[in-house]
């Protein structure tokens, strides 16, 4: 399946900004690690540790930010998303607003019109909105007392925990980045809201951002079955054929898909694909690129990069491909929760142990 889609937001976590400066992290008093002492990785919390950092030479912002940053770059949508500046922050309220952009020709009063002519004043457009749900993720990371005492000495302690931030990290990483391909309802609801809720296989039904697609067209995504639409199970040598016959129908002047995802299956007969006539990839020197497999689409006067964001463990939906404008999508986070620590150290009460979430 081949689909695309032109309006989209993602309820979530995201970045913030910090200031140049000093900046002190802390979590037990009792233990402090001097600026010339070796300490954690920048990017990294630590439960028994206190690090101030100086100048420009060293690093500005605190964890938050470089953890952030690493959830986001661990997705090739997600990162596109960064670069483009539509990772912003929301304040509160008890959904996320995205405005949107449509034409709707049941209610658009543009019109040419003669002198004195009376204009259609009508309201244009009457929704502005969409919205979604806030969904929340986290991980903890624990330390016993046991582990406090065997690992007493500031190196092994800051190894240890530096050690179990990095699991937590690819957790993150690697949870977020495959519930961005599912449509939000699993884990009773709870999970983010990904492309299977914004361009799903059927695009023409359903309800995303409480717009419901029957009712308002502008809102349905395009899809292409290589069986339905094709005639024949996609293969290496219909797939730019099927490619092209998706991608004339999403362009209009110079708004174009400007990223494709495509799962192990459908970047795999891609690839093979272009091997004949040897149009191979950026090697990672685009933005999309950077660290991930990548490839170019140059037909339907388009020039897209062609992403795996599939490999090993990969919840993307197996034989798809999607064509995505980016222009129009965001991912939206709080300004408070992007990835930090919630409610600083704990003592578990019924433990000898001291859990912080992520």
């Amino acid at each position: 399946m081949l689909a695309a889609m032109s309006s989209w937001a993602i309820p979530s976590q995201a970045l913030q900004e910090c200031n140049e400066g000093v900046t002190t992290r802390s979590w037990s008093p009792e233990r402090t690690v001097k600026t010339q002492e070796r300490a954690t990785r920048k990017g990294r919390y630590s439960l028994s540790y206190k690090v101030t950092y100086r100048g420009k030479d060293k690093e500005p912002c605190d964890n938050k930010l470089e953890l952030a940053d690493n959830v986001t770059n661990n997705n090739a949508l997600l990162r596109r998303l960064k670069e483009r500046g539509n990772v912003k922050t929301f304040s509160g309220g008890n959904v996320i607003l995205q405005e949107i952009m449509y034409n709707d020709s049941t209610t658009n009063n543009t019109n040419s019109y003669s002198g004195y002519e009376v204009l259609n004043v009508s309201q244009n457009s009457p929704i502005s909105a969409a919205q979604f749900g806030i969904t929340q993720y986290a991980s903890a990371v624990s330390i016993s007392g046991l582990e406090m005492i065997q690992n007493s000495g500031k190196e092994a302690i800051i190894d240890l925990l530096d050690g179990r931030m990095n699991v937590a990290e690819a957790q993150l990483a690697n949870r977020i980045g495959s519930d961005i391909y599912l449509d939000g309802t699993g884990n009773s609801g709870k999970n983010i809201t990904g492309l299977g809720a914004a361009v799903p296989d059927a695009p023409s039904s359903g309800t995303y951002g409480g717009i419901n697609r029957a009712t308002y067209t502008f809102w349905q995504s395009v899809a292409f079955s290589g069986l339905t639409n094709g005639g024949a199970a996609v293969t290496a040598s219909n797939i730019q054929q099927y490619m092209d016959s998706l991608a004339v129908q999403l362009i209009r002047g110079t708004d174009k898909p400007d990223l494709i995802v495509a799962d192990n299956i459908f970047y795999r007969l891609y690839l093979q694909s272009l091997q004949s006539i040897q149009r191979i990839s950026d090697s990672g020197n685009s933005s999309a690129g950077a660290g991930f497999a990548s490839l170019k689409y140059y037909g339907a006067g388009m020039a897209s990069d062609v992403v795996l964001d599939g490999g090993i463990g990969s919840a993307a939906t197996a034989s798809h491909m999607w064509f995505l404008n980016t222009k129009y999508m965001m991912f939206r986070p709080h300004a408070d929760r992007n990835f930090v620590p919630i409610g600083g150290e704990r003592q578990a009460v019924n433990q000898d142990a001291k859990p912080t979430l992520h």
